[in-house]
């Protein structure tokens, strides 16, 4: 007679299969994410610049040099304001726009299809957009206004600290309402019908249903949104670099633009490994919630 199978054999080779299957995807991820982020903690503690042929370890000298001079401070500081208030304006803007957009209307088909023009469109493509809509000799902010009375001589909107970090805002506002207004509204077509219709029964007007059926109903729609978009905008390189380039006067230097300032303008790559290692522990916030998270609803 044939042996019985051994408890647990096929669990192991469905285990030992799937592990080769995901092997291709795990050696990607080690070349093209794991390893240059090894290479770059590495170099964050030596000097490494084109006066120095082999890079020599000098502990936390990069660390050091980015507190004495203050650059990482107010790196870091620029970076919280731009990921604060451009998470909170996308957040609201996209729920108020989902709850428009949730309504009974004629074409409420082609403006859905249509909200989603910004997300299509390239990220540089929508900073030159802005950069166009702000500029102070051609732009079209300062015509409507100068048309309007409202302005009596034309605003360099982005040569100033608060107007540029506005503009970057605004930008990335615009162009992540889309993404934020997509997950909200399709959370608002999942609301049970019973749970409103019983709240309209017994009376509740318009922000009781909001504040009582629908807030809770989306509330881990919200927290998942809340934590990707934060993700997102810690990130962001491109949008704030072809506007403003970080400036004025380091105005819009957030943490991205400062790694590829320290890297590619002044060719010291263990400073701009330094901060990258400062932004790596500021994601890691954000990280861990949206982690937190997923293994909770696992």
């Amino acid at each position: 007679p044939r042996a019985a199978p051994r408890p647990g054999g096929l669990a192991r080779r469905q285990a030992r299969f799937g592990l080769l299957l995901a092997l291709p995807a795990m050696a990607v991820f080690c070349a093209i994410i794991l390893w240059p982020f090894l290479d770059s903690l590495r170099r964050a503690f030596h000097e490494d610049t084109l006066m120095t042929p082999e890079p020599v370890f000098v502990g936390l000298a990069n660390f050091r040099q980015l507190l004495e001079d203050g650059t990482i401070l107010g790196t870091w500081l620029v970076t919280v304001v731009f990921v604060v208030l451009t998470t909170a304006f996308t957040f609201l803007l996209g729920f108020a726009w989902a709850l428009i957009l949730n309504e009974s209307f004629r074409g409420r088909t082609l403006v859905r299809a249509l909200s989603l023009l910004p997300w299509v469109l390239p990220s540089t493509v929508v900073a030159f957009l802005w950069a166009w809509l702000l500029n102070g000799q051609y732009g079209l902010l300062n015509a409507v206004l100068l048309k309007l009375g409202l302005l009596a001589d034309p605003v360099a909107w982005l040569a100033t600290p608060e107007g540029a970090m506005a503009g970057i805002v605004a930008a990335k506002t615009w162009l992540s309402i889309p993404l934020f207004t997509a997950f909200l509204l399709a959370g608002l077509q999942g609301l049970p019908k019973e749970q409103v219709e019983a709240a309209r029964i017994d009376g509740a007007t318009n922000w009781h249903v909001l504040r009582h059926v629908a807030w809770p109903h989306l509330r881990p729609t919200i927290a998942v949104l809340l934590v990707l978009g934060a993700l997102g905008n810690l990130q962001q390189f491109d949008v704030i670099y072809a506007m403003t380039g970080g400036g004025p006067v380091r105005a819009t230097t957030v943490m991205s633009v400062e790694v590829q300032r320290q890297a590619f303008q002044s060719w010291n790559l263990g400073l701009a490994a330094a901060v990258g290692v400062v932004w790596f522990l500021t994601i890691l916030g954000p990280a861990f919630l949206r982690l937190r998270s997923v293994m909770r609803e696992a």
